[in-house]
Parts: structure tokens; C-alpha cells; sequence
């Protein structure tokens, strides 16, 4: 079952530097959310901060909370690889495993977070679940013992969205998951993300601004007041309203394309 996230008062640090200031949001359940902005003004920093990816850079910490379900996920006692079970990741080039089947990728994860070997029945039920999830079944379903980098850019990110789907996680966050595909790949992946709402939490980070209209439910515009200074979240709304009247003046120039 997918979850909201509540963000209060979130700074991001890379050392002693302030990336990203001040972030305040809630983020709801079986919606996508884009974040959309310039480049260097945070918005793939404060991504990878909920699912606590950000924390593997040596100095870097995030202060404030991120509640899911009830639980702060900077919270002390709370395991940073339980969060990030919970919290899958796609990334913005597909990275399948190089040496490992299209069927040993899907369940890579799962073997990883079950620590247990899985049964050949358990097995098979992950991969055609996650496959078909991902909208990728048909298309391999007779060589799933092929390499995963066989496929094509395209099928690579959605046997990437497989992977991250098997182990079941509550939210799915994406970082520019289409940027490195073609218009017809990215139009698949694009109605996937419609598709995988209905189960799971969805945050995506884009640079293309006419995807984040097509397929999100809430957008947040991210921001630099100047060079050097931490980004922030300049206005979260509906997308609709977002796209059509924005409340900041700095919203609707980056919208029309008189900066960034």
C-alpha cells in the first residue's frame, strides 16, 4: 500500500554547505509529483534525500523530518536500508545488472533484501508480476534468460522499474528517468507512470516541463536565488494550477521559458 510523505523544515548539507534550504511539503498517496527547475537548484539533491540515498556521499546530512506512516525516516533507530526498501529509486540512465539475466535483475533486489534464497515458484511469480508491472512481459516473457543489457534503452528502464517494484516498496521515486530515451521509449515509460499510481507513491524529478504537465498531479518548482546560494521550493501545487496560474512570479517565467 502506498504512503504519504510529510517533508518539514528539510536542509540538505554537502559538508558545510547549504544545498537545499527550507522544504516544507506533503507529498500524497497514489499521486505522481514532479519537481521541476533549473539545473543545480537541488531538486535531484532533495529527491535522493527521501529515500535517504543522498547520506551515501561521504559529509552529507539532511536535517528536518520525513514522515512516512508515521515513522521520521532520519529518526536515529531507523535503518537506512529499511527505508530504502521502502522507498525504491530509478535512476536516470538504465543501469541493469551487465552480467545478469533479465530474470536474475528482477530479483536481484529481492534476494538481497530477503536474505534468504528464494524458491524457483517464489521466483518465477516475482519476475512475471514485476515484468508485467512494468508493462515489459510480453516482450520477454521467451528470453528471460538473455542479458538485460540486450534490450533495448527503453526496455532497459523498464526492466530497471521491474526490479525496483519487486521487492514491493510503498514509493517509487524517478530521476529523470526519460531523459536519456527516445520520444516513442519515453512515451511507454510516461504511461507506465499512470499505470504504477494506482499502487504506488510516485516522485519523479524532470527537466522537461511538458512531461511533468502530462504526468503528474502535483508539481514543485525548485529554485537558486543566485549562484552559491541553496535551493529552494519556490511553489508546490495541483499541477493543473501550477501550469495554468502560478502564485510566484519566478514559476510562471521559468514555465514560459524566460529562464533556466
Amino acid at each position: 500500500m502506498s504512503k504519504s510523505i510529510d517533508i518539514s523544515d528539510v536542509n540538505i548539507y554537502y559538508g558545510d554547505f547549504l544545498a537545499v534550504e527550507g522544504v516544507n511539503m506533503t507529498i500524497r498517496a497514489n499521486a505522481v509529483t514532479a519537481f521541476i527547475g533549473p539545473s543545480g537548484c537541488g531538486k535531484s539533491t532533495f529527491l535522493r534525500s527521501l529515500n535517504r540515498m543522498h547520506e551515501v556521499i561521504p559529509g552529507a546530512r539532511v536535517e528536518g523530518k520525513i514522515v512516512v506512516d508515521g515513522q521520521d525516516l532520519y529518526d536515529p533507530n531507523v535503518d537506512p536500508v529499511a527505508v530504502r526498501r521502502q522507498i525504491g529509486m530509478v535512476f536516470q540512465r538504465p543501469n541493469p545488472f551487465p552480467t545478469m539475466s533479465i530474470f536474475d535483475n528482477v530479483i536481484a533486489g529481492l534476494k538481497l533484501n530477503a536474505g534468504k534464497r528464494l524458491s524457483k515458484a517464489e521466483a518465477e511469480e516475482t519476475v512475471e508480476r514485476s515484468l508485467r508491472g512494468a508493462n515489459l512481459w510480453n516482450e520477454v516473457k521467451d528470453r528471460l534468460n538473455k542479458p538485460g543489457m540486450g534490450l533495448s534503452g527503453g526496455q532497459q528502464q523498464r526492466l530497471c522499474i521491474a526490479r525496483a517494484i519487486a521487492v514491493q516498496p510503498q514509493v517509487l521515486l524517478m530521476d529523470e528517468p526519460c531523459s536519456a530515451l527516445d520520444p516513442i521509449s519515453t512515451s511507454a515509460i510516461e504511461d507506465l507512470i499512470h499505470e504504477l499510481k494506482h499502487d504506488f507513491t510516485i516522485v519523479i524529478v524532470t527537466h522537461n516541463m511538458q512531461q511533468a504537465a502530462r504526468v503528474s498531479d502535483d508539481t514543485g518548482f525548485f529554485n537558486l536565488k543566485a549562484t552559491g546560494e541553496p535551493g529552494h521550493l519556490v511553489e508546490f501545487n495541483p499541477t493543473k494550477k501550477m501550469f495554468a496560474n502560478p502564485d510566484d512570479p519566478a514559476t510562471e517565467a521559468y514555465i514560459s521559458g524566460r529562464f533556466g
